[in-house]
């Protein structure tokens, strides 16, 4: 067996739960995780030269590589941890590099997450989730305050179109994975 099939092999096992919810949320978490550090070559390819910033974003890693070890003891828990480090990333990150750099455009997926990963009888974690990425969004605007490094207008304006398009992107993942799961539904 190679190397490489060995990995995913351990990584699908780690993912892996009885709750096809859970075993999403978790999948939804390492995908995260496994693209961070490639992070700062999409922002020297895309922005600017200048990527040591993006090195902050690095913290939120080891939490969503927790989330199927949480989720495997407490499924719920699990699940409403990876929006909750979301939007926990979204701020770090919006903070680091600026309000103008698109950031919170992360907030949709989380968001989203906590609308489709929450069954009816689990109502209340998807309204205090979604309600949190609304209060993160409107309570914080403008509040960020200097970012640690200040990007060019056009640098910025290239962030923003990296930020939405990965964004876009993990939106269509999530829901890929949840019509996954919609047509698994017995009748």
């Amino acid at each position: 067996m190679s190397a490489a099939r060995h990995i995913w092999d351990r990584a699908a096992a780690y993912a892996s739960h009885d709750d096809p919810m859970v075993a999403a949320c978790n999948l939804i978490a390492l995908v995260v995780a496994s693209n961070q550090p490639f992070y700062p070559l999409y922002v020297y390819w895309a922005v600017s030269g200048h990527v040591w910033p993006t090195f902050f974003t690095f913290l939120s890693t080891p939490l969503f590589l927790a989330v199927p070890a949480v989720a495997r003891r407490y499924p719920k828990a699990g699940r409403a941890l990876l929006p909750i480090i979301g939007m926990a990333n979204t701020i770090v990150s919006a903070k680091v590099f600026g309000q103008a750099s698109g950031l919170e455009i992360f907030l949709i997926p989380c968001a989203l997450i906590a609308t489709i990963f929450f069954r009816t009888s689990e109502r209340l974690f998807t309204v205090i989730l979604v309600g949190a990425a609304f209060l993160i969004y409107l309570g914080l605007d403008g509040a960020y305050g200097t970012p640690v490094h200040v990007y060019s207008p056009l640098e910025n304006q290239s962030f923003f179109k990296l930020n939405a398009m990965s964004a876009a992107t993990l939106t269509v993942f999530i829901g890929l994975l949840a019509s996954g799961l919609i047509s698994n539904i017995k009748t």
